[in-house]
């Protein structure tokens, strides 16, 4: 006790606050464990309210935190995306609460059988850097149509971001109800221990590992949207100029910073170069006036990050892949996070890019010679977080669907399933674990409670000993076949 005391003492006003407020919340919900559907509505429209206020400067803060990020990039996919959520939550959750009735066997009659979903809590989300916005407020809005009360931890890379955001939340929730917490080191360590009834990561898969263990101690359960190199086909009946703009955007969009972005390519051999001059043309047209000082090119979050991805194509080059920038205006990158698209040639599987999650503007092209041998390659490696597949014979399309595995797929598109909001979204296998996004989000962060209910009636007791009367004979003879 003693010992325990000492160590409080000595921990940092930051600690001592994250355990305050985790306390707190725990007391508010044991006082108000069910929040009506009503209630539940307006904290969602709270968050909506605060999303459209604090939209620009959001957008301002996270292209500091990034050197430089779209802000066009940033109100699309994470405030738009964010705030259509927010609305499909709002419409749908009246819905979710409705207890389901279920079927009840002849054996247990009469009685009614129904599933109840009720808050599990105090839940703990963990944002990564990549969409600090779009990744923190789409778990909170699954844990508030829940019923939750909510602790968001942000990453320590987006700090301007960070500080914007626990503003915002302050400025629309009450601090027992939903808080963020900033800082890293022993802040992010102590967080993710904290006895949580459910925690939310997203981040990579050595960091999700050590969550998990964290969580164990706990016996908490975790939701984890992990990563992959996530692969994209085209068949080779597919118009390479259908494909390009649709894959172009997967991989260009945040400078590829994005956990579902077209990770690598597997090409018919006979339609690389076509690929590459088509692929090239359409990043030139998106990005005409160069990319160094084009306000719509996004950088590469920060030093860490530049220096990993530059580390892979160095080591592709030195073991013979082709590497060509797409760089039209011929512009010097040198002290700068930015790296130009970039599309790498003649990969071999002992490259560390062909290895490794690449998370940046770069897309390794692997030739192949039948659709048999592409599926092949996916499915000898760890199930990724998404597959894209381009071919309109939509027979085949299914066969691909149903002879891989990942966590989900598109087919003619990149990216874009993330955004419907009746699709769930998880990974498997080192990709992830756990589905939020929608109904499955709600189903997640709620405690899915069985409930059996019975009247005066109580039929159990024909079955209670002694073993010898005429139920227990019938059930023998006529049931137990």
């Amino acid at each position: 006790m003693v010992a325990n005391l000492t160590a409080v003492a000595t921990q940092s006003q930051e600690l001592k606050d994250l355990h305050r407020i985790f306390e707190a919340q725990r007391a508010a919900y044991a006082k108000h464990r069910y929040p009506g559907a009503a209630e539940r509505i307006a904290h969602l429209n709270k968050l909506h309210a605060g999303l459209v206020k604090w939209k620009n400067i959001f957008a301002e803060e996270v292209s500091k935190d990034f050197g430089h990020r779209s802000q066009d990039e940033t109100l699309f996919a994470e405030v738009l995306t964010s705030l259509e959520g927010i609305k499909y939550h709002a419409k749908h959750v009246r819905g979710w609460m409705k207890p389901e009735k279920r079927h009840v066997p002849m054996m247990h009659q009469p009685a009614s059988a129904r599933i109840v979903y009720q808050p599990v809590g105090v839940v703990g989300i963990i944002v990564p850097w990549n969409y600090p916005i779009f990744l923190a407020t789409g778990p909170l809005m699954a844990a508030l149509a829940a019923g939750n009360r909510v602790m968001i931890k942000m990453s320590s890379f987006t700090p301007h971001l960070a500080e914007a955001m626990k503003k915002m939340i302050a400025e629309n929730f009450a601090e027992d109800h939903v808080t963020v917490i900033t800082g890293k080191g022993e802040i992010s360590d102590a967080f993710s221990r904290l006895p949580f009834d459910h925690i939310l990561f997203t981040g990579s898969t050595n960091v999700g590992r050590q969550i998990m263990s964290y969580a164990s101690a706990n016996l908490t359960p975790v939701t984890l949207e992990l990563g992959g190199k996530s692969p994209v086909i085209i068949h080779e009946s597919f118009p390479i100029k259908d494909a390009v703009p649709r894959i172009a955007f997967g991989k260009c969009w945040n400078a590829g910073q994005t956990c579902v972005a077209p990770d690598h390519l597997l090409c018919p051999r006979g339609k690389v170069d076509e690929f590459v001059r088509e692929f090239t043309a359409q990043v030139s047209s998106m990005y005409p006036t160069g990319m160094l000082h084009n306000k719509d090119f996004t950088s590469v979050v920060n030093s860490k990050q530049y220096t990993r991805i530059q580390g892979y194509l160095q080591d592709a080059r030195e073991k013979g892949a082709k590497i060509i920038e797409i760089n039209p205006a011929n512009e010097k990158f040198e002290n700068t996070h930015k790296i130009p698209v970039t599309l790498v040639l003649n990969v071999t599987d002992d490259m560390e890019i062909m290895k490794n999650e690449i998370f940046g503007p770069v897309l390794p092209i692997k030739a192949y010679d039948s659709l048999e041998e592409a599926i092949n390659y996916v499915n000898s490696r760890p199930r990724p977080l998404a597959l894209y597949y381009f071919d309109y014979n939509s027979g085949r399309a299914e066969f691909v669907e149903t002879h891989t595995c990942s966590g989900g797929m598109c087919v003619n598109d990149t990216m874009s399933h993330v955004g419907i909001d009746d699709l769930p979204f998880g990974g498997v296998g080192p990709a992830g674990m756990g589905r939020y996004h929608g109904k499955e989000g709600f189903i997640t962060l709620s405690n899915a409670r069985s409930v059996l209910q019975r009247g005066k009636f109580y039929a159990v007791k024909m079955l209670l000993p002694p073993f010898n009367k005429g139920m227990h004979n019938f059930i023998k003879n006529n049931l137990l076949k």
